[in-house]
Formats: C-alpha cells, structure tokens, sequence
C-alpha cells in the first residue's frame, strides 16, 4: 500500500518519443555521438603530439624548444623523451613524406583535401566530405578513400587556376601510391611504431605545412 502512494505521488516518467521531460533514446545516442567524437579527436591529439615530442627528440631538438612548440611543460616533455630512449615507447614516427603504407597515403590525401577546401573557401565539391570526416561519418574505407580522390580530383581541374601549383603535384604522387598494392615501409612493419589513425592524421598534418 505504501508502494502504491509512493507511485501515486512520485509517478515514473514515461520513457518514449516526444515526452518533454525526459531524452529518447534516440535524442540520447546523439548527444553522447557527438560527447564521443570530441573525446576521441582529443585523445587522439593528444597521441599525435606525443609522437611528435618523439620524433622531434629523435631530430636533435631542445626539450626547452619542445615543451615551447607543443605547449607543454619541460617536465612532461622531459618524461617523454625518457620513456622514449629507455625503450618504454615505439620509435618515434618518421617526419617523413615520402612513406608508401596505406593510412600515410590516406593521411596526405585528406591533407590535401583540407588545403583545397580551405583555398576554395568551402566551395570544393570534396568540403562536404571532410565535414563528415570530422563529424566521424565517414571513416577511411577503400570506398570512401575513392570516393574522396575523386572529388579532389574534380576540384584540381575544375579550379586549377586558384590552387597552388604544388596540389596537383601531390595529388600525383598521392594517388600513384594509392594504385600500387599495400605495402608497409620498414619502420610500420612494426606495429608499435603508430596506429593507422595516428599515422594518419600526422601525414594529414604535415602535408599541409609542406603545401605551405
């Protein structure tokens, strides 16, 4: 009886579509999508930079000039660089553009999509593409990975005379690695050295800095 008072004055709320008080469920797996996407591009930045404190140590740089770059503190640059040369970490990832693997290719491709789109000022036909890489709508499958060269490629002849020279040039290079079968260069042979994305995302990086 007291059971049933109890309900009677504090009723539960109904869960379906449309009821004001409360998230569907479907209203709730869109909020925590988009809670998830940002989550992870952090973690992943945060992966990226420290791949990058590791190469750039590996390079001979400063941890002072580091920390500086990267924003962080001596201390924690510091710890990195140390897990690095006693072996607690994979090799630092090579600062190279001249790499062959799939998701460095990839990377470069989406770095040169990013330049165009930039240059065109959201009038590329491959911008819409890249807003749904960013919302985590489309991952880098074969499909898509083709799908998006081909929309770079429309834009290189279509708006030719308002890229840098250099766009095209990459594009070449990038999409003759694509056509070849999958190979690892010597270092990603090792799975420690990064993971795809992580490879990914820094060759999107640092194709950008090298059209610039």
């Amino acid at each position: 009886m007291a059971s049933e008072d109890s309900e009677q004055r504090h009723p539960k709320t109904a869960w379906a579509p449309g009821t004001p008080e409360v998230l569907t469920e479907d209203q709730a797996e869109r909020m925590l999508a988009h809670m998830n996407e940002v989550i992870r591009a952090g973690d992943e930045m945060r992966k990226l930079r420290t791949e990058m404190v590791k190469a750039l140590a590996a390079l001979g740089w400063t941890q002072d000039r580091i920390a500086q770059l990267t924003e962080m503190t001596q201390p924690a640059v510091s710890k990195q660089v140390a897990k690095y040369k006693k072996g607690d970490s994979p090799p630092p990832v090579e600062l190279s553009l001249d790499q062959h693997d799939g998701p460095w290719l990839e990377g470069r491709l989406w770095g040169l999509a990013e330049e165009i789109a930039e240059t065109l000022s959201g009038a590329a036909r491959c911008a819409p593409y890249l807003a749904a890489v960013a919302r985590g709508k489309k991952r880098f499958t074969p499909q898509n990975v083709d799908e998006l060269r081909r929309l770079v490629e429309d834009d290189l002849r279509t708006h030719q005379a308002q890229l840098p020279g250099g766009c095209r040039d990459a594009y070449d290079t990038i999409s003759r690695g694509l056509d070849l079968p999958a190979k690892a260069t010597p270092r990603t042979a090792d799975a420690a050295v990064g993971s795809a994305s992580a490879r990914r995302a820094l060759a999107c990086r640092l194709q950008r800095v090298h059209l610039r």
